[in-house]
């Protein structure tokens, strides 16, 4: 009977250390020592880390929702979402080829899937070619997680990030203010891509300490902070008339 006992507690530790990562498991549980600054901020990173991940699972889902209840994607920028897309697909394949931990990076996964839903329903209700898209954007991916592929040129892609992401948020904030309102931008997807992109600094300076991933976090931060002023602003106004 000491065996079940014996494999519930090795199961309740390497629980414990998918948050608590050795040498903090031991600092906590062994030494007794839960005032350590360093596995602290440890055991907060990886807590926000995961929690993002959680968070990312829907959070593009309200505005999916949206604009297929409304069968439109008015006032959304195609180019816009395609560089989002871009951009994250870049953080992603980089956080993966690096080997950074899968707490730093994971919510990339969800958000590429998300957001290139976003990008063939947009083409879909504008009738152009939503399929041809999916086809070679799922090949391009398969490409950059290939071993075929050297981490030199994600690198070049991480690093030309910063920019896609300055653009995606321009071009969308540019279409924003013509239009006179956030058309079928969703508030809670915005709202969520602005806290966790914020959250991410903080888990990315912990876990990775990779300047290009830290800078294109900030970046986001700043421009998803934009566009959610802009919801905040046009809340009750009415779209500008054609």
């Amino acid at each position: 009977m000491a065996k079940p006992v014996t494999d519930e507690v090795s199961l309740l530790e390497r629980t414990l250390q998918v948050f608590v990562p050795q040498p903090c498991y031991d600092e906590f549980f062994v030494n007794l020592n839960f005032l350590d600054a360093y596995c602290q901020k440890v055991v907060l990173s990886k807590c926000l880390g995961y929690g993002i991940i959680l968070g990312a699972v829907l959070v593009k889902l309200p505005q999916i929702l949206k604009i297929f209840k409304a069968k439109s994607a008015e006032g959304i920028s195609f180019i816009s979402v395609l560089f989002e897309l871009i951009a994250v697909s870049a953080t992603t394949t980089y956080g993966y080829a690096m080997k950074f931990p899968f707490s730093s990076y994971g919510e990339g996964i969800f958000l590429v899937l998300q957001t290139a839903a976003i990008v063939y329903l947009v083409l879909y209700y504008r009738k152009q070619q939503a399929l041809l898209f999916l086809v070679i954007y799922t090949l391009c991916m398969a490409y950059l997680l290939s071993p075929v592929v050297s981490i030199q040129l994600l690198s070049v892609f991480q690093s030309a990030n910063i920019v896609v992401v300055i653009l995606s948020k321009m071009i969308q904030a540019l279409t924003n203010f013509r239009n006179g309102g956030t058309g079928q931008l969703s508030a809670i997807t915005v709202t969520l891509l602005f806290t966790g992109s914020l959250a991410r600094i903080f888990t990315s300076q912990q876990e990775t300490g990779d300047t290009l991933i830290i800078m294109s976090f900030v970046v986001s931060s700043v421009c998803n902070g934009l566009i959610l002023a802009q919801i905040l602003y046009y809340w009750n106004r009415k779209p500008k008339a054609d």
